[in-house]
C-alpha cells in the first residue's frame, strides 16, 4: 500500500492489489479541508464491504437469489486517545425468494466467525443484526476477546 502527502491533512492511497486510490482527508476542526473519507471512516468502509463480500459469496454459493442487499454500520469510540472502537453494530437487510432466515443467519455467522479479516482485525465489541424481508432477527455475537478464535 503506499500512501502519499497532498498537503495539509490529505493523503492518496493506492491499493497494491486492486490499483484503485482513496482520497483521505481530516475534518476541517482538525486542519483538513475535508476532501476524503476519514481514516477512522475507512475502517468502517473496510469492515463493511468484508463482510459484505463474504455473505454474497456465501449465499451465492448456496444458489440463493438475492434481490437487495444493503447495510448500515454505526460505531461507538472510546473518549480517550486513541479512541478506538468499542463497539460496532452492523445491521443488514436483504431480500430475496429464495432467502431464509437459516441461511441468512449462517451467512453472517460464518463471515462473523470465520471469514472477515477486516471486522476480525479489530479489538470491539460488534451487535450483529439482519433484517431478512422484513423481519428484523440479532445474531448474538461472541465478545471481541473471542471472535475469530482470539481469547
Amino acid at each position: 500500500m503506499d500512501v502519499k502527502w497532498l498537503g495539509k491533512r490529505a493523503f492518496e492511497a493506492l491499493g497494491q492489489t486492486s490499483g484503485h486510490t482513496v482520497r483521505i482527508d481530516a475534518a476541517e476542526s482538525a486542519g483538513g479541508e475535508g476532501s476524503g473519507v476519514r481514516p477512522m471512516e475507512m475502517l468502517l468502509m473496510g469492515v463493511g464491504g468484508c463482510t459484505g463480500i463474504d455473505i454474497a459469496m456465501i449465499l451465492e454459493k448456496m444458489r440463493l437469489h438475492i434481490d437487495r442487499f444493503e447495510m448500515t454500520l454505526n460505531a461507538e469510540r472510546a473518549e480517550k486517545h486513541p479512541q478506538r472502537f468499542t463497539k460496532i453494530t452492523v445491521d443488514y437487510v436483504l431480500d430475496g425468494p429464495d432467502l431464509t432466515h437459516e441461511k441468512v443467519k449462517r451467512a453472517v455467522e460464518l463471515s462473523y466467525h470465520t471469514y472477515c479479516s477486516a471486522l476480525n482485525s479489530l479489538n470491539a465489541d460488534f451487535e450483529i443484526r439482519y433484517t431478512l424481508n422484513g423481519e428484523t432477527r440479532t445474531v448474538v455475537p461472541a465478545s471481541a476477546e473471542s471472535v475469530g478464535g482470539r481469547a
